[in-house]
């Protein structure tokens, strides 16, 4: 005769089995879909640190993009556009040199989803060259290579490409994100990073972040 107590260690077995395929479902799902970017400050941080910037006509005088060595190596074969790839993507497969064969990426700024790296770039949400433009261009080139690789602050995202070439070295008073959604997203990543690193605003810049804060 079957007691409660056996079935009591069956339905224990049961659960146990079902955390176990949960755990591993988990280990191999990869992140979702929509992973990003680190989340960038609140929107009243960000109106605050905002109002602290100076605000300074940009020079763009002696740019170079060669003068933020970017895409360096992070870990083992992997650069930083391979890391950001990964961290971005959903079931991301590498080969030995670690650039991705295979995968998933939602684009955050139009809501196009790809299948091939080759389709994606990794976005600075604060150009290279508006960085320049805005006080970098008296940094060290250690500086300026922190700056362009930076996987701390929300700096760096992976996009549709011909997106990201639309967007090229434009500030929020010129360009800003298709998907309307993602703006206040966007103008609270762009004035963290302009704040960790002390750059300056210009005053069309200021005008166009204030307005998206104010109804984030």
């Amino acid at each position: 005769m079957l007691t409660g107590k056996f079935y009591a260690r069956r339905y224990l077995g049961f659960v146990a089995a079902l955390t176990g395929l949960i755990s591993i479902a988990t280990l191999f799902s990869g992140p979702s879909a929509q992973a990003a970017l680190p989340t960038p400050v609140s929107a009243a941080t960000a109106r605050s640190y905002l109002a602290s910037l100076t605000v300074a006509t940009e020079n763009r005088t002696g740019y170079d993009r060669d003068l933020f060595p970017h895409w360096i190596t992070q870990s083992g074969a992997c650069n930083t556009r391979e890391v950001v790839l990964q961290r971005d993507g959903t079931n991301v497969v590498t080969d030995s040199s670690c650039a991705a064969t295979s995968g998933r990426w939602y684009s955050v700024y139009d809501g196009a989803t790809w299948t091939a790296a080759s389709d994606v770039d990794i976005d600075h949400v604060v150009p290279l060259a508006e960085a320049w433009d805005s006080g970098a261009s008296s940094w060290t080139t250690a500086r300026r290579q922190s700056f362009a690789n930076d996987l701390t602050r929300p700096q760096l995202i992976a996009v549709t490409d011909n997106v990201n070439q639309s967007k090229g070295d434009r500030d929020p008073a010129e360009w800003m994100p298709p998907l309307s959604s993602y703006r206040c997203v966007y103008a609270r990543a762009w004035v963290q990073v302009k704040y960790y690193y002390g750059l300056s605003v210009d005053s069309a810049e200021k005008s166009a972040l204030t307005s998206i804060l104010n109804g984030c």
